[in-house]
């Protein structure tokens, strides 16, 4: 498998979750440039396809973690809105309000929802990827559901 067909077939997963840490497209570009980069510095030798996902999920993880942990990005302020819309110019108002609920939640169980239901990995990929028991991701996948709802509810939608 090269290097071309890893970033035609992982870009989109790889650039969600980036986007899952950030919270905006300008951050979630850097997190998404610099995971492909590593990738083409180091040029890992993959096992298989699941191999070369879990790869680029941990060190998209890495990346967002240091991205978002520097200095520099501490002192600057976002500049999109995290507005969301339709193929017809609307405002999609439930994608926005999802998204803002997220970007309300820690880190971890931002990272634990983005897995479960947009990646679709199941509650063992999880549990070997962030190198945790498959009963704790089970546990800390119904917190993170219940904190959800919470800001959803705080947020004055009821409905979700």
């Amino acid at each position: 498998m090269d290097i071309q067909e890893l970033i035609t077939e992982y870009s989109d997963m790889v650039y969600r979750l980036a986007y899952a840490y950030a919270g905006n497209s300008f951050d979630a570009d850097e997190i998404y440039q610099e995971v492909f980069f590593r990738l083409i510095r180091k040029k890992p030798d993959f096992k298989g396809r699941e191999h070369a996902k879990a790869w680029l999920l941990r060190v998209t993880i890495n990346c967002a973690k240091k991205f978002l942990g520097s200095s520099w990005r501490k002192r600057t302020v976002p500049f999109e809105s995290g507005y969301s819309f339709t193929e017809e110019g609307e405002p999609d108002l439930s994608r926005q309000v999802l998204s803002e609920a997220l970007q309300k939640l820690r880190e971890d169980e931002r990272l634990l929802l983005h897995l479960y239901y947009y990646e679709e990995m199941d509650g063992p990929e999880i549990a070997e990827l962030l190198s945790r028991r498959e009963s704790t991701v089970r546990t800390q996948l119904t917190r993170a559901r219940r904190a959800l709802k919470k800001q959803l509810e705080e947020d004055g939608y009821d409905g979700f």
